[in-house]
């Protein structure tokens, strides 16, 4: 039942919540605050009694030790009830309202200088209601007598009977009206959360350049509006990143997938002229291609989906050495790979593969007749440093080279059968690891250089 009360209210509109939860403060703390009213106002009123009684009481013990008779003519206007009772118990004297009655008050005087004052009841005056009374010893000449003074709490418990009665309709009036206008404020200052709300209602994926408008006030609803602007500001960029990207590769993919078709088409519709021992190499290259591309699409999109790599320690030289055997299988080019030396890095082994790879083909496109490689560790850092005796890169383009479907020069690229995506791929798995890399001039040619750490981060 606790379970689905609370389930009930989570589902209540903040307006609400907050406002119940502003009630209940403002309730309570009224509450409070007249019981405290109420508690401190009786406790004065009973004090100012107490001292009302007991100034009495002096003043009466004043007259019986000045009197030479025990005999004393105490007379009050009915308001306290006054008794003289000798070290017998008789009533020597008392007020008009107790004349003639036997003794009322029972308990014994007080010797110290601040008498403690009782609550009797049944005094046989008026309504018989409550009482406080103060009791002192006075030593006259004939005996030792106790001065008794009691005065009617009726007034004090009246007034606070109608004060009680007063905050009992105040408060829940003045909680009322607080809640009404917490209320409104609430709506008022949860206003902006509405508008923003109705803004955001309408963006579509279609249409990310719009912006929900920032409130004038430096406050939290407005530090809220701007970092969802923020947000919708990266949606806006990676939508478009990934729609240019999904257009790259498309046009991509066309190129191949329409060379096939044509060959095909023609090698279909007219048999007789078709050299199948001409036709297939140029199939299979077209093909090598589309699985290039396809698997080069596939790895970006695992490193967009920002996978956890496989940190463990790589003998990065292996690699290395792996990779140029391999390579020197398809190219005449001297590949030099003297100034390799022993370097373990923390890392993905599959991922740092793709980038050796990826680098060592890159240059041998480029290279016109060697590629040298070197890797040392220095401080803590791997650095890997792949050269070709190319073209070289521009400076202004070292940056550029790194993005997706990027090709200084298309002719040459779609020759040799690159995409476009190789650097972009190796750009993105040394950032995963933490490391960097970056272009300089190999004079002639161009220098890759990349730095990776050797311990986790």
């Amino acid at each position: 039942m606790v379970t689905g009360a609370r389930s009930w209210w989570a589902r209540r509109s903040l307006r609400l919540r907050l406002t119940a939860a502003a009630a209940l403060v403002i309730a309570a703390g009224l509450t409070g605050a007249a019981v405290l009213l109420v508690t401190w106002l009786h406790a004065s009123l009973i004090g100012g009694l107490d001292q009302t009684a007991l100034q009495r009481a002096q003043v009466v013990a004043a007259e019986v030790d000045s009197r030479t008779t025990t005999e004393l003519p105490v007379t009050d206007h009915g308001e306290v009830a006054v008794q003289v009772v000798d070290s017998n118990g008789k009533v020597r004297s008392s007020s008009a309202n107790l004349r003639g009655r036997p003794r009322v008050f029972t308990f014994p005087a007080s010797h110290s200088s601040n008498p403690r004052p009782h609550t009797v009841h049944d005094i046989p005056v008026g309504d018989s209601g409550t009482w406080r009374a103060v009791g002192i010893p006075v030593a006259s000449r004939h005996d030792h007598m106790t001065v008794y003074v009691a005065v009617p709490t009726e007034g004090v418990d009246h007034g606070i009977a109608q004060l009680s009665a007063g905050l009992a309709i105040t408060v829940p009036t003045v909680v009322a009206l607080l809640t009404g206008v917490v209320w409104l404020l609430t709506g008022r200052a949860l206003r902006p959360v509405d508008v923003m709300r109705a803004q955001t209602a309408e963006i579509t994926t279609s249409d990310l350049s719009r912006r929900i408008d920032i409130p004038p006030t430096d406050d939290a609803l407005g530090r809220l509006a701007t970092t969802f602007n923020d947000l919708l500001a990266r949606l806006d960029a990676a939508t478009r990143r990934q729609r240019r990207f999904i257009a790259d590769a498309a046009h991509e993919l066309r190129s191949p997938l329409s060379t096939l078709h044509t060959r095909l088409d023609v090698a279909v519709h007219h048999p007789g002229s078709a050299d199948w021992q001409t036709v297939a190499p140029g199939l299979l290259r077209e093909t090598e291609r589309l699985t290039r591309l396809v698997d080069d699409l596939l790895q970006l999109a695992r490193l967009d989906a920002r996978p956890r790599l496989r940190a463990r320690p790589v003998d990065l030289d292996e690699i290395v050495f792996t990779e140029v055997r391999e390579a020197r299988r398809r190219t005449p080019l001297v590949i030099d790979q003297r100034a390799v030396s022993a370097a373990r890095v923390q890392g993905d082994e599959d991922a740092l593969t793709r980038v050796v790879r990826n680098l060592l083909e890159n240059a041998l496109h480029y290279a016109t007749t060697r590629v040298d490689i070197s890797l040392q560790t220095l401080e803590g850092t791997a650095q890997l440093i792949i050269a070709d005796d190319g073209p070289g890169i521009p400076e202004a383009d070292r940056e550029r080279v790194f993005g997706r479907f990027t090709r200084l020069d298309d002719a040459r690229a779609r020759g040799t059968g690159g995409s476009g995506l190789g650097l972009a791929i190796v750009h993105e798995i040394v950032t995963a690891h933490h490391g960097s890399i970056r272009i300089e001039d190999n004079r002639p040619g161009a220098r890759l250089v990349v730095l990776l750490p050797t311990r986790n981060r």
